[in-house]
């Protein structure tokens, strides 16, 4: 069974802008969920065209549109995160914290390149965390792009302005592809010596 994956706002888009969405459709299909306040943000005058392929999904049942209900426990801490935060912690936008709200009470996975916002709220709430470049990877490893592709496809994101990380596709997958197959790190630094310099 697929988890429920929540959107926000710029992973979403990512796709959406360089017309990608069938790399969505084809990994998470039924299993999309956008929070309402991260489809309001989708639905800014001046780009239409990406409502108009959000809307596409959700009329074909490929994604749904998430509210968050008034005085539940969800809602509460959407307003936490948003306005008073615990002290340490940062307030955040609204489409993350959505995300992370909907996430925590339905269990699922947060899909965000907001790395500052939603990370360390990620690692407290013990929520999974994707990004634009892991979905990247997912795709690449089920041969649904090629890695050609999969730069082609960077390179139009970022031209977008869209926040992805490295400076391309091949270089994301380099870093954290394949993580199973790499080799452990080692504690510290006389560790390292040994096992790794032998």
């Amino acid at each position: 069974m697929i988890d429920v994956v929540f959107f926000d706002n710029d992973c979403i888009s990512s796709f959406l802008w360089v017309k990608a969405e069938h790399i969505l459709i084809s990994l998470f299909s039924g299993n999309m969920i956008i929070p309402q306040q991260a489809y309001d943000e989708l639905s800014n005058p001046y780009t239409p065209h990406l409502k108009t392929r959000a809307d596409i999904m959700i009329n074909n049942g490929d994604a749904s549109v998430q509210s968050l209900l008034t005085g539940s426990p969800e809602f509460s801490l959407y307003l936490k995160l948003t306005s008073k935060p615990d002290k340490g912690q940062r307030i955040i936008g609204r489409g993350e914290a959505s995300v992370i709200a909907l996430a925590l009470k339905f269990g699922g996975i947060i899909a965000s390149n907001n790395l500052s916002d939603v990370k360390s709220y990620a690692q407290e709430y013990n929520l999974e965390h994707i990004t634009t470049g892991d979905i990247m990877i997912k795709a690449h490893d089920i041969s649904l792009i090629t890695e050609a592709e999969g730069n082609n496809l960077w390179s139009a994101m970022q031209a977008k302005k869209r926040k992805i990380g490295s400076a391309s596709f091949t270089e994301y997958l380099m870093l954290y592809g394949n993580k199973e197959d790499e080799p452990m790190e080692c504690d510290n630094e006389e560790a390292h010596q040994n096992c790794c310099n032998s």
